[in-house]
């Protein structure tokens, strides 16, 4: 047996201390297949020191949550790992530009199809009033360019007032209906090669589509060609080898358009794959091996 790290929160993380223990044995049940094992190892107890993640011949980021509520240690650890040479899928330069959505503007240069969105270095009323009418909306998303699961992510409708707005930079989008009812599609890649396909859709009365939200997820057998075919570009834009990735996307008027590419710790949706992970386990060998 192989024995790997798997980067969990800090120890007594009030948030997300019942769950990732549930995650990280969904992940391991799928590494096992292949002779791997796994050590939980909570990131920011090594932001500074990577000579205990040296050690090992693999570390996998994909339970590193919470990293947006402490980014700017996410970003030293990132710089530390990549300095001392840890062994990381993905990249430490990968995790550390894709824990910013501000990403999604270089994608967007590079003829990637992102929805209409509106950047700002700290969201105002003025802003989010100018950006109802370029986009010709009555009903906005705005939310940190840095941010998971939701956090501190508004819907405004035109004539509200801005409360609790994010701190710092800013995305400004128009609410997709799409989104609420038709879903957001999920596809998984590992190794380079599709494992699955997953449609994340939200509760009745609720714009937000992850699971702790009341959303519901379903395996899509047969994704449409024109996402796999976004997906393909998404990834053929990134220059880094990457052992995994989610690319989240939503159909918005007969043309497909990604959310987000998730690069460090995506929920995998494993008991949705139809081989329940064995193909992550597969591409994590292969990168073992090479």
């Amino acid at each position: 047996m192989t024995e790997i790290a798997v980067l969990t929160p800090a120890a007594g993380d009030g948030t997300y201390g019942p769950h990732w223990p549930v995650v990280l044995e969904r992940l391991s049940a799928a590494l096992a297949l292949t002779g791997v094992t796994t050590r939980p190892m909570a990131w920011p107890d090594h932001a500074g020191d990577a000579s205990a993640l040296v050690e090992l011949p693999l570390v996998l980021p994909l339970l590193a949550w919470g990293y947006h509520q402490h980014h700017a240690l996410w970003l030293e650890a990132t710089r530390t790992w990549a300095a001392a040479g840890v062994r990381l899928a993905n990249p430490a330069s990968v995790l550390g530009w894709n824990s910013d959505k501000a990403y999604l503007r270089r994608l967007e240069a590079a003829g990637i199809a992102i929805p209409p969105t509106a950047w700002s270095d700290g969201v105002t009323p003025e802003q989010v009033e100018a950006a109802f009418d370029r986009f010709g909306t009555e009903t906005l998303i705005v939310k940190p360019t840095v941010s998971g699961g939701a956090w501190k992510t508004l819907k405004i409708g035109r004539g509200e007032a801005l409360v609790d707005a994010p701190e710092g930079a800013t995305m400004i989008q128009p609410f997709l209906p799409d989104l609420a009812t038709a879903g957001e599609l999920s596809l998984l890649f590992f190794g380079g090669k599709l494992s699955h396909a997953v449609l994340k859709t939200a509760a009745p009365g609720d714009f937000r589509i992850q699971s702790q939200f009341g959303g519901r997820y379903e395996a899509v057998a047969h994704p449409p060609e024109e996402a796999l075919a976004l997906a393909d570009r998404v990834l053929a834009a990134i220059e880094e080898p990457l052992l995994y990735a989610r690319i989240d996307m939503v159909e918005h008027e007969g043309q497909w358009l990604l959310m987000e590419a998730e690069l460090i710790e995506p929920d995998f949706y494993l008991s949705e794959a139809p081989d329940r992970g064995l193909l992550f386990a597969e591409a994590v060998r292969a990168r073992l091996a090479g």
